[in-house]
């Protein structure tokens, strides 16, 4: 197995994504790692810091998208770019997976246009982890990458979401609910109306029904299915709590797991290949937590199955 790893993506590469990589090393066994950005630079910081360049293998390119760049003028006018290096090889099979802390839409751009969605998957998902506070962890999608969407969208995140909760997160029969106002089939906009029993027809999935904001951090569900503005505003507010708690010296377990730290980054579900979007404030040990997703993405055969649910 071999996974690449995009270096120059992220506010802190590539030092923190090259650092990110000697950490992953001695945690992904048999699997080889694949450097994707200037191998110069990276040598460098490998041998600045005691760490064998020859453990790794390189895909060389000193081309980067930039956080600010417009994600789809980026990939069209940069070939030649770590990230659509990436996806270069990800598409003729010279890696298994990608994983990059770069910009975000660049990543989904080339998600789409390059690997391109499993058939059947009309718009592929982006997922994050929910703590739970009795422990154990749900899974929310989308959460930005479909900002406006269609009941079927919704219908299809419950497949993709409960399929990588049971593969990646040993959830059995995961519990699938649709982010609503409330809790009867008849409340909720007309997304929420409409995919309501579309749903419930899906016999796929374990859906419960409507689950409301409050249940986010229970035991409620396991799978929460919205659009991805909806998904991105419950991120970014669960991103916050750890950064308070973390300002007002407040240690607690629970609020320790809202540290994106733990579980390295984001997948892109939907499409035909094993994709994880970092964090682009990453720091090394989100990086090889990043990588460690990556590789049990295929160690599940993930895709594979996402396939098979989709034919």
């Amino acid at each position: 197995m071999k996974i690449g790893l995009d270096i120059m993506g992220g506010d802190f590469a590539p030092e923190a994504t090259v650092l990110g990589a000697t950490l992953a090393y001695h945690a992904i066994g048999d699997a080889k790692l694949v450097l994707i950005g200037n191998k110069e630079v990276a040598v460098k910081i490998l041998q600045d810091n005691s760490f064998d360049p020859d453990k790794f293998e390189y895909a060389h390119t000193t081309e980067v998208i930039e956080m600010s760049e417009h994600p789809a003028k980026a990939v069209m006018q940069k070939p030649n770019s770590s990230i659509s290096l990436g996806y270069q090889l990800l598409k003729e099979g010279k890696i298994d997976a990608f994983s990059s802390a770069g910009n975000t839409g660049a990543m989904l751009v080339g998600a789409m246009f390059s690997v391109k969605p499993i058939p059947g998957v009309s718009r592929p998902a982006v997922t994050t982890v929910v703590p739970k506070l009795e422990g154990g962890l749900g899974i929310l999608l989308d959460v930005g990458a479909n900002a406006d969407c269609k009941p079927e969208n919704l219908q299809q995140f419950g497949v993709l979401g409960s399929l990588f909760a049971e593969l990646i997160y040993s959830i059995k029969n995961p519990r699938v609910g649709l982010v609503n106002i409330g809790e009867e089939e008849e409340k909720g906009n007309m997304l929420a109306l409409a995919a309501y029993p579309l749903l419930k027809e899906t016999q796929q999935i374990n859906f419960i029904g409507n689950v409301e904001g409050r249940d986010m951090f229970t035991d409620h569900a396991d799978v929460y299915v919205c659009d991805g503005f909806t998904g991105n505003v419950i991120l970014k507010l669960a991103e916050s709590l750890y950064v308070i708690s973390q300002k007002k010296k407040f240690k607690d377990e629970f609020f320790e797991r809202f540290n994106y730290e733990q579980y390295g980054g984001s997948p892109i579900l939907g499409i035909n290949g094993a994709v994880v979007v970092g964090h682009g404030i990453s720091n090394p040990e989100a990086i090889k937590n990043m990588v460690l997703l990556s590789k049990n993405m295929v160690d599940t055969n993930l895709v594979e199955r996402l396939r098979q649910a989709f034919q």
